[in-house]
C-alpha cells in the first residue's frame, strides 16, 4: 500500500507506526503544499499554480526557508508518479490519511478528483471526532495525525474503507466550489465542510500574543503558534504580524523586510523612554 499523508509531522509519526505494525508497510507520501491558505484559482491550471507559486514566493520572502524552495516540490509530479505506480501495480492500494483539520481536508479536495480513476483502490481514513489515547494515558480527540502516538495507529487502520462512488461526484464540486471562491484563509466547520474566511482570520490571536514590552517577533510567532487552537503555518502567520504592523496595530522596532529575527514587536500606545523623561522635566 502506499500511504498519503498532509505533515511532515505525519510522516514520521506514521512511519513508527509502521514499525510496530507490518500489516501497515508501505511507502508514506506527502502533499506538501497547504491549500487551507492562498489563492487557489483555476489552480488545476499553469496559470493558476503558477500564481499560487508567487504568492508562497511573497510570504517566504525574510523567512529561515528562503524563497529557494518555491517550486523546488511539485504535488503534481508527486500525483503523475502515484499513478505511474498504481498503472504497473495493479494489486496496488492508497490510503489517504486525514486528521480534522483544514489543512488535511482541503488537501484531500485537491488530491482525491485526480485518482478518480482508481475508485476501489484509494482508500480513506478520517480521524473524525474519534477518541484516541495519549502518552499519559487519557482520551483525547485529535486534531492532527501527528499527535496520535504510532501503537494506536492498530485501532486507527480499521476506519480505512473506500473512497465512495458518491463522494467522487460530490467532493470535486465542493473543490471546485473553493476554487471559484477563492478566499484567503480557508477553514473545517466539521465533518469535511470548508468555508472561506477572510485573511484576517487568525489576526486576533496574534494579538493576544503581542505584549506592551518589545519582545523578539520570532517569540511572539511561537507563542502564538503554541497556544492557538485552531492552528496554522508559521509563514503565514508571520505575514500577518508584518500586515498589522503596516496597519499600525503593532509597534515594531528594527529591519522588518529582513529576517524573522531582525525586529521587535510591541502593543502600540507605549510611551518610549525620552518621551516620558522630556515630561517629567517640564513639570
Amino acid at each position: 500500500m502506499i500511504h498519503i499523508v498532509h505533515n511532515a509531522g505525519d510522516v514520521d509519526v506514521l512511519t513508527k507506526a509502521i514499525e510496530l505494525d507490518e500489516t501497515l508497510a508501505g511507502e508514506v507520501i506527502q502533499v506538501k503544499d497547504d491549500f487551507a491558505v492562498g489563492p487557489i484559482k483555476n489552480l488545476d491550471t499553469e496559470e493558476g499554480w503558477n500564481a499560487r507559486l508567487d504568492y508562497w514566493r511573497g510570504l517566504l520572502s525574510g523567512s529561515p526557508y528562503g524563497t529557494e524552495g518555491v517550486g523546488s516540490f511539485d504535488d503534481r509530479e508527486m500525483v503523475k508518479e502515484l499513478k505511474k505506480k498504481l498503472e504497473e501495480n495493479p494489486e496496488e492500494q492508497v490510503w489517504i490519511w486525514m486528521g480534522q483539520n483544514q489543512h488535511d481536508v482541503t488537501s484531500y479536495y485537491w488530491l482525491m478528483p485526480q485518482l478518480r480513476e482508481y475508485q476501489g483502490r484509494v482508500m480513506i481514513l478520517y480521524m473524525n471526532n474519534l477518541p484516541f489515547i495519549n502518552e499519559k494515558g487519557q482520551l483525547f480527540y485529535p486534531s492532527w495525525l501527528q499527535e496520535i502516538q504510532p501503537k494506536e495507529f492498530m485501532k486507527a487502520k480499521k476506519l480505512a474503507r473506500p473512497i465512495t462512488l458518491s463522494e467522487y461526484e460530490v467532493d470535486p464540486d465542493e473543490w471546485r466550489k473553493l476554487m471559484e471562491e477563492n478566499a484567503p484563509v480557508r477553514m473545517l466547520e466539521g465533518g469535511k465542510k470548508i468555508v472561506g474566511k477572510d485573511e484576517r482570520f487568525y489576526d486576533s490571536e496574534i494579538l493576544k500574543n503581542i505584549t506592551p514590552e518589545w519582545q523578539k517577533a520570532t517569540r511572539a510567532l511561537s507563542n502564538t503558534l503554541h497556544r492557538m487552537k485552531i492552528k496554522t503555518g508559521d509563514v503565514f502567520l508571520m505575514w500577518r504580524m508584518k500586515e498589522l504592523v503596516a496597519a499600525g496595530k503593532i509597534e515594531v522596532m528594527g529591519d522588518i523586510t529582513k529576517g524573522w529575527k531582525d525586529f521587535d514587536v510591541r502593543l502600540p500606545g507605549k510611551k518610549n523612554e525620552n518621551s516620558v523623561a522630556e515630561e517629567v522635566s517640564a513639570n
